[in-house]
């Protein structure tokens, strides 16, 4: 075991700009370096100085999105070392909440994002068909499950018969990361297959001029019982 190298783990998790760095990206998202650089309250400059240690020591990963760059947590380990801390520390630590992507709490929540949905609702989605192993995201990558045509069921969705051979060139489930959430939601066919179905049964409707969804009160209550309460709060709460 190379106890330097723990020690300089340690030293770059200690230090009070690197940690608030780190605790913004505990809830999953990917943040830039601009973004980053606020959380820990230090120019754009020395905020990437301490960014590439981080990504050096393995701490976070960068990745490419079009244009832009987004800084992650490297692993679940280096999120379970930081609850272990957190947890020693005693109290949650005080660190400014970092709001990304549009300020209009309508756009937040639902919004188009080219064909499929966006924001807090597609987040949900996204969420919901993952754990009930409905989808997989690997990577940039991303496909159904045997457990689909089950789960998309009971959204009253039939799976097209074979989609992992189908002559379409454009991928049938992939994750996008989302502007707002900084995490991935569903795009593809799928993704727009659900969109699609979600406007045909009136439960979303398009606001005129804007690429906000709105949720209609049938639409709610599907949402709710299909997501669970608790994540149709997080939809409906206002970040």
């Amino acid at each position: 075991m190379n106890t330097n190298h723990i020690a300089r783990i340690a030293s770059l998790v200690g230090e009070p700009t690197r940690a608030a760095m780190l605790l913004q990206l505990m809830d999953g998202r990917m943040l830039t370096a601009t973004e980053l650089a606020r959380a820990g309250n230090v120019s754009a400059q020395t905020g990437s100085r301490h960014l590439a240690q981080m990504v050096a020591s393995g701490l976070m990963c960068v990745e490419q999105r079009g244009r832009h760059r987004y800084h992650r947590l490297a692993s679940g380990e280096v999120a379970k070392v930081l609850e272990g801390l957190m947890r020693i520390a005693g109290e949650p630590p005080a660190h400014r909440a970092l709001v990304v992507g549009p300020r209009d709490d309508a756009m937040r929540r639902a919004r188009m994002c080219y064909d499929h949905i966006a924001g807090r609702l597609g987040l949900a989605i996204a969420e919901s068909l993952l754990a009930e192993q409905a989808i997989e995201f690997d990577g940039d990558g991303g496909q159904v499950t045997g457990r689909a045509p089950q789960v998309l069921q009971q959204w009253g969705l039939t799976l097209a018969p074979d989609p992992h051979t189908s002559r379409h060139t454009r991928p049938y489930c992939r994750p996008c990361l989302d502007w707002s959430e900084r995490k991935a939601h569903l795009a593809g066919r799928l993704g727009a297959l659900i969109c699609t179905h979600c406007l045909e049964k009136g439960w979303l409707t398009r606001a005129a001029g804007s690429r906000t969804l709105v949720i209609s009160p049938d639409g709610a209550r599907t949402f709710r019982d299909r997501l669970g309460l608790d994540a149709w709060r997080r939809v409906t709460d206002a970040a």
